[in-house]
């Protein structure tokens, strides 16, 4: 066997065992999301406060048919049985609710915020993965040299300081005493957002030909986005250095540095190749840690994104818009590792038999 082809156990019989591996996490996903949405259901309806002293004025308080017709509206008459099944037949159908809060569909509102966050926590995803990969790397091809004590420093800096305090930080250092960055928002207040196709600002401008539109974006996304991938650094480079030394001790790389083969091309071929399966997977968690945090960093940023409008409906105790932003996350969630599954198994065909 050559020494430039990484060991490992059979993926398994072709195409059928990665059909069965798919439908396996097709599964998994679906029971998962069913658990998701009794859970939050359950978290809405077992809050002590009554909806209608929230939403209600005094006066309206005050006459019970108001009363009465605000909780026939939105179903808070019915049993808790029947609530969890009329709320998950409007799942099947898309259906998210009427918010309390806005009056408006709960799918059309997180339609309008959604794109925000997902642009915010997919280009903090990317700097973080980038950036946590280089120097994870560098630090495994350094072992207990000063890069990797450096790196272990940043890792245990990234993981142990709050995302809002971060954000605080941040937004009063670059924004209000530098003044390098914007502190609020997605666009300068002098400019229009570009024709909405994805939502995607950057996107967007770009594909209108709206050049100084997209370098406002960008500029707008820097600060928000780099406290976000912060929270998350230390963490990929903690992983990718463990994952890339764990290659870099298999009998392969033995034999191959007795055949003389050059120690970049060791790195690369064995330590990082080997590495990409754990990496792939430690990013699809990086993504759903993220969309929680958005909440503290678009409040901060005044973003305007599905964190904002989570932390409105939690404030405001509008039970629609709680459970269906809980859906949509694990929804998106979900998907991402899904998606993660898939590539993670094609770097490492052994997955396909777990």
């Amino acid at each position: 066997m050559s020494a430039d082809t990484p060991t490992g156990p059979p993926a398994g019989n072709g195409g059928s065992g990665y059909a069965r591996f798919v439908l396996r996490r097709l599964v998994a996903s679906v029971i998962t999301l069913f658990g998701i949405t009794i859970v939050s259901f359950g978290i809405s309806v077992l809050v002590p406060v009554r909806a209608e002293t929230v939403n209600l004025s005094q006066q309206a308080l005050a006459n019970p048919e108001v009363v009465a017709a605000f909780r026939a509206k939105f179903g808070l008459d019915l049993p808790i049985w029947e609530q969890y099944l009329r709320y998950l037949g409007g799942l099947l159908h898309g259906d998210l609710g009427l918010s309390q809060q806005t009056g408006n569909p709960v799918s059309t509102d997180l339609a309008n915020y959604a794109p925000a966050t997902l642009e915010l926590v997919v280009y903090a995803t990317l700097m973080s993965l980038v950036a946590g990969v280089v120097f994870g790397i560098i630090a495994a091809a350094m072992r207990n040299r000063w890069p990797d004590h450096l790196a272990r420093i940043v890792s245990l800096v990234g993981v142990s300081l709050p995302t809002y305090w971060l954000a605080l930080v941040g937004s009063t250092l670059f924004f209000r005493q530098l003044g390098w960055l914007p502190g609020s928002g997605r666009l300068d207040a002098t400019m229009m957002p570009p024709p909405r196709v994805t939502g995607f600002y950057t996107v967007d401008s770009l594909l209108a030909g709206q050049f100084d539109v997209f370098q406002s974006a960008v500029a707008h996304l820097v600060l928000p986005a780099s406290i976000l991938a912060i929270s998350t650094l230390g963490m990929i480079l903690r992983f990718t250095r463990s994952s890339v030394l764990d290659g870099l001790g298999t009998d392969a790389v033995k034999a191959a540095k007795v055949k003389g083969l050059p120690t970049h091309r060791v790195l690369m071929r064995y330590g990082v190749r080997m590495a990409s399966s754990p990496i792939i997977t430690v990013a699809a968690l990086s993504f759903g840690f993220l969309l929680a945090a958005t909440v503290y960093v678009e409040q901060i940023f005044s973003w305007g994104g599905m964190g904002q409008y989570a932390y409105r409906a939690s404030t405001n105790l509008d039970l629609s818009a709680i459970t269906g932003i809980s859906v949509v996350v694990a929804v998106i969630f979900l998907l991402v590792n899904f998606l993660a599954d898939l590539l993670a198994s094609a770097f490492d065909p052994r997955i396909r038999l777990q």
